[in-house]
């Protein structure tokens, strides 16, 4: 497993997702998973546009010294990693699009082609209460996934997770799904 290359994949898909305003300046998460008890994922100070190795750190399954310096989304990357054994790359965003239509809608359906063909509907999970989201987020996200037999989470308010084997086809899911949400919100 040659980890610089991973890194390096995974700066250029946050860069470009950054771009495309996915990942806020200090907002979303990215990881692969580098052997069946580590990944690699973005620290919290990392800045999308430009990630570094020194914006990336490699955390064991067991939590240890580095988890405070990771992302606050490491443990629900853990959680995906360790029960999905088809999770190799885990990317959580917040596309505007996406975003925006799950605060007024439960289920989004394309209209456009590519959106029909690649992801069909998809549900939108209501959080509830923020509050203890993030206490709850951990097992929430990893048993949709398990349930629904996806790969992808839309979650009203919060944003996007979705894992895949490849990281072209998780960018370019994510990128369908936030194409046909703006097409939906600009057709009504």
């Amino acid at each position: 497993m040659n980890k610089q290359y991973l890194k390096n994949q995974l700066s250029t898909l946050a860069l470009s997702m950054f771009r495309k305003d996915f990942f806020g300046i200090y907002h979303g998460s990215i990881s692969a998973k580098t052997e069946s008890n580590r990944f690699i994922i973005n620290t919290k100070e990392a800045i999308f546009d430009a990630i570094s190795n020194d914006s990336l750190i490699e955390l064991y399954f067991k939590i240890d010294y580095r988890w405070k310096n990771a992302s606050l989304d490491a443990k629900i990357h853990h959680s995906i990693y360790s029960q999905i054994s088809d999770a190799k790359f885990i990317c959580f965003c917040m596309p505007t699009f996406t975003v925006s239509y799950s605060l007024e809608h439960n289920i989004i359906i394309p209209k456009d082609y590519f959106g029909y063909k690649e992801i069909g509907s998809i549900e939108i999970i209501d959080p509830k209460q923020f509050d203890d989201w993030y206490d709850r987020a951990q097992s929430k996200i990893t048993q949709y996934f398990q349930a629904k037999k996806t790969d992808l989470i839309v979650i009203r308010g919060y944003g996007v997770y979705a894992y895949n084997r490849d990281l072209h086809h998780l960018a370019k899911k994510l990128a369908i799904l936030e194409k046909s949400c703006r097409l939906l919100m600009l057709s009504t």
